[in-house]
């Protein structure tokens, strides 16, 4: 089955900058539409940034869409998330997510997810 691990995850302070990855195993990479989501405590999960399966496309939450950055590597079966200008607001549990159809992870009806990894960003 779709494995999916991410890595990156840390401590950061308000304007920082950090760089999340998610390899994924156990499946066809380019046929795959992947992204990020992130939960916050006593929040909703919400879709962060999402990219199609030929890479051309994406899509981001309005309010990181100036700051976070997609991509996907096919040599290394990897996606990134480039996180820039980091405010606390973006501290959650970001989680890397991968489905057939795009419609799906826009609509965050998705099947494979990954574990998370934790981003803490302080005042």
């Amino acid at each position: 089955q779709v494995q999916l691990v991410e890595s990156g995850g840390g401590s950061a302070q308000t304007g920082d900058s950090l760089r999340l990855s998610c390899t994924i195993s156990g499946g066809t990479f380019s046929r795959l539409a992947l992204g990020w989501f992130r939960q916050a405590p006593g929040k909703a999960r919400e879709r962060v940034a999402s990219i199609t399966r030929d890479g051309l496309s994406a899509d981001y939450l309005e309010s990181v869409k100036e700051r976070f950055a997609i991509s996907r590597d096919i040599t290394r079966n990897t996606i990134y998330l480039e996180m820039s200008r980091l405010q606390p607001e973006d501290t959650a549990v970001y989680y890397c997510a991968a489905d057939e159809r795009y419609l799906s992870m826009l609509r965050g009806r998705i099947v494979y997810w990954g574990q998370g990894t934790q981003v803490t960003v302080s005042s």
